[in-house]
């Protein structure tokens, strides 16, 4: 009797576990690797970005990058050729080349 209830905790011991790395499996790829994928995607664009290039900010401003340092831009608002905006590259959500931007 002692015998199977040992055998009956331990069979339950090992569907815990298992039902937690099937809830851990599906977290990654359902959260996890999404989130990873699209840093990357980011980080390739902010690497891609060049002089001349159309920027959209996180504030929603357009611009044209006028110049670059390692994490800092500089950024022109408008027509004014005398709106020049310091900022980090990281405030930038999207990047149109100019090629592009002739297309459309």
């Amino acid at each position: 009797m002692i015998f199977a209830t040992a055998t009956s905790t331990t069979t339950s011991n090992i569907m815990l576990f298992g039902m937690m790395a099937v809830i851990f499996a599906v977290m990654y790829f359902l959260m996890i690797r999404p989130q990873n994928k699209e840093q990357k995607r980011v980080q390739a664009m902010l690497n891609a970005l060049e002089v001349g290039d159309a920027v959209v900010t996180t504030s929603g401003f357009y611009g044209i990058v006028i110049d670059i340092a390692d994490d800092d831009v500089i950024v022109e608002f408008g027509n004014n050729k005398n709106c020049r905006i310091p900022m980090r590259k990281a405030a930038i959500v999207q990047v149109e080349k100019p090629e592009q931007a002739a297309e459309k």
